[in-house]
């Protein structure tokens, strides 16, 4: 029973790809059928939140306790995240190609920030990579994650939000799905998807953190 999660994982995303292809939408004059990509392209943004968030909460706790595990799912759900991010991006612009005419509006706020937002976890990579000392590793990467995840933010949910020229449904003076014609259609499809899409990150996350742990022990490094 303890992997009752993953089940539920493949249930809903196997539900969201049958009923996100071929399930009844709403007939909504510009967006028509691209709106079946809110099942997809929304869900990899909150999945990342979810584990950029997951990584920031780890390195706290590596930065208060001193614990490798920690770091390691510090490291491994930040690498997740940045993959959903990108998966976020690449959704979101072939939307963009659709609904706006072009795979990126340069004017967007909320697409450049999301880019932003990508480089600045790009940088906490590179990061990484120049220490060989694990410890020191560790603590300058859970600091940075700190500050990556509180930019990430600004960037992705505040700054569109009291800017006036972002075209995202939901900012800048733009009405989010909820004002217009979210039915009960899409409502039935988009919940499940965004739950089957963190699962799914979670999952992957975890498998990472199980590698890394198979190689410390190869090795004969400590885990704690």
């Amino acid at each position: 029973m303890k992997y009752w999660w993953k089940y539920l994982c493949i249930i809903l995303l196997l539900y969201t790809v049958v009923m996100g292809f071929s399930g009844p939408i709403p007939q909504m004059n510009i967006l028509e059928q691209s709106i079946r990509n809110l099942y997809f392209h929304v869900p990899m943004w909150f999945s990342m939140m979810v584990l950029m968030f997951a990584s920031m909460v780890y390195s706290i706790r590596y930065l208060s306790k001193q614990k490798i595990q920690d770091d390691i799912k510090a490291s491994s759900y930040a690498t997740v995240g940045f993959l959903f991010g990108i998966l976020g991006i690449i959704t979101g612009s072939i939307w963009a190609r659709v609904t706006w005419g072009a795979w990126w509006v340069f004017q967007e706020v909320k697409l450049n920030g999301a880019a932003a937002a990508l480089l600045i976890y790009g940088a906490y990579f590179i990061l990484r990579g120049s220490f060989d000392e694990e410890e020191k590793k560790a603590r300058f990467s859970a600091v940075y994650s700190i500050f990556a995840f509180t930019m990430f933010m600004v960037f992705i949910n505040v700054i569109p939000r009291i800017s006036n020229s972002s075209l995202h449904p939901g900012n800048g003076g733009n009405p989010g799905f909820n004002s217009y014609d979210l039915d009960s259609n899409l409502r039935m499809v988009f919940y499940p998807a965004v739950i089957g899409w963190i699962l799914l990150s979670v999952w992957i996350a975890s498998l990472i953190i199980r590698m890394k742990n198979v190689h410390r022990k190869i090795h004969h490094l400590d885990i704690d």
